[in-house]
């Protein structure tokens, strides 16, 4: 189910129910380099949302999707065209927010679908996540998926950190949207096994501080749709286990 296409009475009667989970995708507008959308993460995050509540539905939890936050803090990619970079500290009061308000309504957990893996925006979810947390409202479950111990479910591409507009991405989004992806441009790219998780650690702040010119890296060319389909399993299934933890 899908928060924004519900009215107000199957909202209040989906809520009155029993315990819900309230899914947000995270994702960002920045450059995904010359053959994947601007709004890859939030694709992205999308499909991770929907094979979540899918599964938590299977096991007898009622999960509803809630709108996206398109929005995120992007400044390694801040100096490509596209890339809208807000504040870190937009994000974090913004995502606390909007728990504070599905928590008004009765939801249990707030379960967030993160796909963008800038460190700023990892920071400002973890902190809002605390915050929410302090507060006792409500629980709330963040699979952060830059720890290693889920990093490595996700393939050796994403584990290594080079993974931007790469294999990963680029596999998951010919699998839910085919069509955004610039097939011709892709196939042209060549391997680029630079980790922005290791250009982070040597305090590079940009693309073109770790070699990213054209705002991608990895191995875009050696992506597929059958691929991307497994990823979004996953995907789901760490989101629905996570929530699963958290009520437990």
């Amino acid at each position: 189910m899908n928060w924004r296409d519900l009215s107000f009475t199957a909202l209040d009667g989906t809520l009155a129910q029993g315990p819900v989970v309230a899914i947000l995708p995270l994702g960002a507008v920045e450059a995904h380099g010359p053959h994947l959308p601007v709004g890859a993460d939030t694709w992205i995050a999308e499909a991770m949302a929907r094979e979540g509540a899918e599964r938590l539905a299977k096991g007898g939890l009622s999960a509803v999707v809630l709108p996206s936050l398109a929005y995120a803090p992007a400044p390694f990619a801040n100096a490509h065209a596209g890339t809208l970079s807000i504040r870190p500290e937009t994000l974090a009061a913004l995502v606390g927010d909007i728990g504070l308000a599905v928590a008004a309504r009765g939801v249990a957990v707030l379960a967030l679908a993160n796909a963008h893996f800038d460190p700023v925006q990892v920071g400002a979810l973890r902190s809002a996540v605390e915050r929410l947390q302090q507060s006792g409202r409500l629980r709330v479950a963040f699979p952060d998926l830059t720890r290693r111990r889920l990093a490595e479910r996700l393939g050796e591409e994403f584990r290594s950190g080079a993974c931007h507009a790469g294999r990963y991405e680029s596999s998951i989004l010919l699998a839910c949207r085919p069509e955004l992806v610039d097939d011709a441009a892709r196939l042209l790219l060549l391997p680029l096994p630079v980790s922005l998780v290791e250009a982070a650690g040597r305090g590079e702040k940009t693309f073109e501080e770790a070699g990213l010119t054209l705002a991608y890296c990895g191995d875009p060319a050696a992506a597929s749709a059958e691929e991307g389909r497994a990823l979004i399993a996953e995907l789901g299934a760490i989101l629905a286990e996570e929530v699963r933890a958290e009520i437990s």
